[in-house]
């Protein structure tokens, strides 16, 4: 079968599913739908910019964890993890379908007291009773391993070699496009500026271009943008953009070893990428911006980044910036964690939306449940519905504690 085409205009003038937003979670949706074997349905993906240039996909630092304290959270990384590393298996043994590269250099929380070191502990029981290979280490453990840490002001560290560090996000998501078109899913260029509610229904959408589409489900996966794609159906989600800033450096005294993900007790995180590092923070005043606003913060470098750096880490003293980026958590307000599933009340309306940094890494397993939500009425491999939206109106957030 060959590529369906990407379209200025829609094919069609209805079809059974229009998912709003073509990145990671509405492609991955896209995918699991064209391969579910319920499932014969039309799929519409609505893209405004089919470069993916500002989107959260793009600028994003491609990293996959274990260390949650929910263990939902878990499930949904294990599978993320199963998911890569067969991911040719997954894409049908396809012998085209690449393999994706993945550097299992781990993640490091490190304490620097003792109320966040008895957090990490709780997470490590939780985390050991669900397949997951963390260790709570002491500041002498953690030096042993990796004398290049400054570790006098730490408690305790929580590291994990197995099925964390980050991975060539970009091969899967081009991949799941590619074989979702071939699957029949047409992606047009466009953006939805109106949707038709019937009540308790969703019957339709309008384009910018004045196309109007019926449909049967409508699934919110605008990221950034989709507490604006919700209120076009009269629908509150309290998701909204937040800035991030990533700085690529390389240093005068490179490591001996790969720098395992860190998340200093500052707020700075900071990896190997390559022969280079990459380092990351949220502001200090953090407060939601317009979607379209990249402006960098030019002091935040030479303010918070490096002097935590050279802090935590002595040999990053001399270090140079090569690169640096803004992207947008589409951030949830209530828990900082994904809203998955029908709306209370509009039931043909799905979220996959306030993943607050986490898309990435949990597209997997959001993209299957969201296709199993539209082809059976009901999750079958993984049970999100701890992440829905009841929580929402209930004003009861999902807890978790390991939160970046």
């Amino acid at each position: 079968m060959g590529l369906a085409a990407i379209t200025d205009r829609p094919a069609s003038n209805r079809y059974d599913v229009v998912i709003v937003g073509g990145a990671i979670i509405g492609s991955s949706i896209a995918w699991f739908l064209a391969h579910h074997l319920d499932f014969d349905g039309t799929v519409l993906v609505v893209e405004r910019d089919m470069s993916y240039k500002d989107s959260s996909t793009t600028h994003t630092n491609s990293c996959m964890r274990q260390q949650f304290s929910n263990p939902l959270n878990i499930e949904i990384s294990r599978f993320a993890a199963d998911f890569v590393r067969d991911f040719r298996g997954y894409m049908g043994d396809d012998p085209e379908v690449p393999e994706i590269y993945v550097n299992h250099y781990g993640y490091m929380f490190l304490a620097g007291d003792e109320s966040f070191a008895e957090t990490l502990r709780t997470n490590q029981n939780v985390q050991a009773e669900h397949g997951a290979g963390t260790r709570i280490w002491s500041p002498d453990e953690i030096k042993a391993e990796y004398p290049f840490y400054n570790v006098d002001d730490i408690v305790c560290g929580s590291h994990n070699l197995i099925d964390e560090g980050y991975f060539d996000s970009g091969t899967m998501f081009d991949w799941w496009r590619r074989k979702a078109r071939e699957h029949g899913v047409e992606y047009t260029r466009g953006e939805v500026v109106g949707i038709d509610r019937r009540g308790d229904t969703i019957t339709g959408v309008t384009l910018a271009s004045g196309d109007t589409l019926g449909c049967g489900t409508v699934v919110n996966a605008a990221g950034p943008r989709a507490s604006l794609v919700a209120g076009m159906a009269g629908l509150q989600l309290p998701v909204e953009p937040r800035k991030r800033f990533t700085f690529m450096f390389d240093a005068a005294e490179p490591l001996e070893r790969d720098l395992p993900l860190t998340i200093d007790p500052t707020g700075v995180h900071v990896r190997t990428d390559g022969s280079s590092y990459m380092a990351g923070c949220g502001p200090d005043h953090d407060p939601p911006v317009d979607p379209g606003d990249f402006e960098m913060e030019h002091d935040i470098f030479e303010d918070k980044v490096w002097p935590a750096l050279a802090h935590r880490i002595p040999a990053f003293e001399r270090i140079k910036v090569t690169t640096k980026w803004v992207g947008h958590y589409a951030h949830n307000r209530l828990d900082h964690n994904v809203i998955v599933g029908p709306h209370t009340e509009v039931s043909n309306f799905l979220f996959a939306n306030g993943f607050s940094g986490h898309g990435l890494q949990q597209s997997p397993a959001v993209g299957r449940g969201v296709a199993e939500l539209i082809a059976h009425g009901a999750y079958r491999s993984l049970d999100l519905s701890p992440l829905g939206y009841q929580r929402i109106v209930d004003n009861q957030p999902f807890i978790e504690t390991a939160i970046i």
